[in-house]
């Protein structure tokens, strides 16, 4: 009888007993995880969480930001030395240059890079990625001229361009109106769909969180860990309306579990 196994793949991202202290304050501790890299298919997870319980500091051993203390950070198999292209880093702040203009912020990491053959093919480039978020009438204007969620949208082309194999998002879109962060909510999922990166968003808004992932931790409170990794229960978002979405039987159900989980985590 034939026992061979096809190996299994190398994960997008692992962590193996991370923990990272500022002085004397443990933000995360012993963190182990694996976030396989499957074929054509990006996982988008969200991680909600207490204040201060070690959820954006994850995200920054990720980028290559931080170092852990002790244990390793890999991305796909080899350790995270610092930030790279290919990851991509999305804030809570508008990070646009203002002195660029938003198709100049767009092809800013493409020159710097020195990627594409010559600037027109830059140029090109970062013009299809300003069209898949709505801001092809807007791209000679500077960021002072638009809106809190048209900056965003510029945030969001600037990582795409770079065409990253993993997406952070640390709250993006706290510092938004409620309908333009509904707005930005349907607008992500459509491009993580399309566009098919690992997704790994901060948020501090229950539905958000059940909205955008297939995936939900709930962190503990520092010294953070996971506490809980949902997604059995979570619905499929892709196509549907935010509020369309909070209507459905299945996604109030998550809701309710995700929050039962959340107070549990928060009382401990």
């Amino acid at each position: 009888m034939n026992t061979t196994h096809e190996p299994e793949p190398t994960p997008i991202v692992e962590f193996r007993n991370a923990s990272v202290r500022f002085g004397t304050f443990t933000a995360i501790q012993e963190i182990s995880f694996r976030i396989l890299d499957k074929p054509d298919h990006g996982e988008f997870i969200t991680i909600i969480g207490p204040s201060g319980c070690g959820k954006s500091t994850l995200l920054n051993l990720i980028a290559g930001f931080l170092k852990p203390s002790e244990g390793d950070v890999m991305v796909r198999g080899e350790p995270v030395l610092g930030p790279g292209r290919d990851r991509g880093m999305i804030f809570q702040q508008y990070s646009s240059f203002p002195n660029l203009t938003f198709l100049q912020n767009v092809m800013f990491g493409l020159e710097i890079n020195n990627l594409e053959d010559s600037r027109a093919s830059r140029q090109r480039r970062a013009e299809s990625v300003l069209e898949q978020v709505a801001l092809t009438a807007h791209m000679h204007k500077y960021p002072h001229e638009l809106s809190g969620g048209q900056q965003q949208r510029v945030a969001i082309a600037r990582s795409l361009v770079m065409e990253p194999q993993i997406l952070l998002m640390d709250e993006p879109f706290s510092a938004l109106d409620e309908p333009t962060r509904l707005e930005m909510q349907e607008l992500i999922v459509q491009l993580w769909h399309r566009i098919k990166p690992t997704i790994l968003c901060v948020t501090h808004n229950v539905t958000e969180a059940v909205y955008l992932g297939e995936r939900v931790w709930i962190f503990s409170h520092a010294p953070g860990q996971i506490a809980y990794d949902i997604s059995d229960m979570i619905p499929n978002s892709v196509g549907i309306p935010p509020l369309a979405a909070q209507e459905q039987a299945d996604f109030k159900n998550a809701v309710l579990a995700v929050t039962e989980a959340f107070r549990r985590v928060s009382e401990n």
